[in-house]
């Protein structure tokens, strides 16, 4: 599938444009982290644009999303490994991620909302102003975000053998790098 026809199939099941910029967000983080760890940028882009696919459908239904959204994706032909990072995003279900691939989206994921929030705090709510300082700082204030699974985000080091700081850096410039898309 190209990203085009993701982004397509993306939008036919997304509506709420907050849902589609944070699947674009969670998209640049993946494809930044491909590229780091010398992994397919284009799967791993598609997984981090698709991963919430099914979250309107599923709305209220949270003990199904991700669920739903793999099966929609296997039933397009993804493989067992995009399905699998897909259902343990959710935490809901209790799934340890197995994969690279998947421990990145399970990282990614909560991160790109944290960034969102520490730019909307920002004097000028742009995100090219925004530092890995910044994010550091809001992510060990309880009180700000307070939905954003940190712990999540934290498992970067077991997971991904990578420290806090260098996936915060990582991930800030992938997303300062769409700030158009994403109207930040």
């Amino acid at each position: 599938m190209t990203r085009s026809e993701a982004f397509q199939l993306l939008t036919s099941y997304l509506q709420t444009p907050n849902l589609i910029k944070h699947s674009l967000a969670v998209e640049a983080i993946m494809r930044s982290l491909a590229n780091y760890f010398k992994q397919d940028q284009n799967l791993w882009g598609l997984v981090g644009l698709l991963h919430d696919i099914d979250y309107e459908i599923t709305k209220d239904a949270p003990e199904e999303h991700s669920l739903k959204g793999a099966e929609i994706l296997k039933n397009l032909g993804f493989s067992e490994e995009v399905c699998e990072a897909i259902k343990t995003h959710n935490e809901i279900h209790n799934l340890a991620p197995q994969s690279l691939m998947a421990k990145a989206l399970f990282v990614s994921d909560p991160l790109s909302g944290l960034i969102v929030a520490a730019t909307l705090v920002l004097p000028s709510k742009k995100i090219i102003d925004l530092t890995p300082e910044n994010i550091l700082h809001r992510i060990h204030e309880k009180s700000f975000a307070k939905s954003v699974r940190r712990d999540h985000i934290e498992k970067c080091e077991e997971y991904l053998n990578l420290p806090l700081v260098d996936l915060i850096k990582i991930s800030l410039l992938a997303m300062q790098g769409i700030n158009q898309e994403l109207g930040l």
